[in-house]
């Protein structure tokens, strides 16, 4: 007898999983059809346009003058003629390449030692005008 009541107990979790998964699949077949009705839009993008700010020509103070120039240069171009710069005579730390290793020049510029590559923008805006 102990053996019937084994066989009554695997034959009922079979009936169950059929039950499961038949509104399963109609769950899935109502997202497709709000799927089509999302493509049917479709997005129209616009040209980017550079900030101005950006592209107005600043003066440099003297010690930045002594790296990129005294003639006046918007902010993307002096960032372009310092990397230049570091580029040009190696200052760039070899074992992490975000930082910079500051030569005689570019410790005035920078204040100290060594700086990394983020901070860079934030110590030529001081020096802008």
């Amino acid at each position: 007898m102990a053996v019937k009541k084994k066989a009554t107990k695997k034959a009922a979790p079979k009936a169950k999983a059929t039950k499961k998964a038949a509104p399963k699949a109609t769950k899935k077949a109502a997202p497709k059809a709000k799927a089509t009705k999302k493509a049917a839009a479709p997005k129209v993008k616009t040209a980017r346009k550079p900030n101005a700010a950006f592209m107005k020509a600043l003066t440099p103070s003297a010690t930045l003058a002594e790296i990129v120039g005294n003639k006046p240069l918007p902010r993307t171009q002096v960032v372009s003629k310092i990397w230049d710069y570091i580029k040009k005579h190696n200052l760039q730390n070899p074992k992490n390449k975000r930082n910079i290793i500051a030569d005689d020049k570019l410790a005035k510029l920078f204040g100290k030692k060594e700086v990394t590559m983020f901070e860079l923008a934030g110590i030529v805006g001081k020096h802008l005008s």
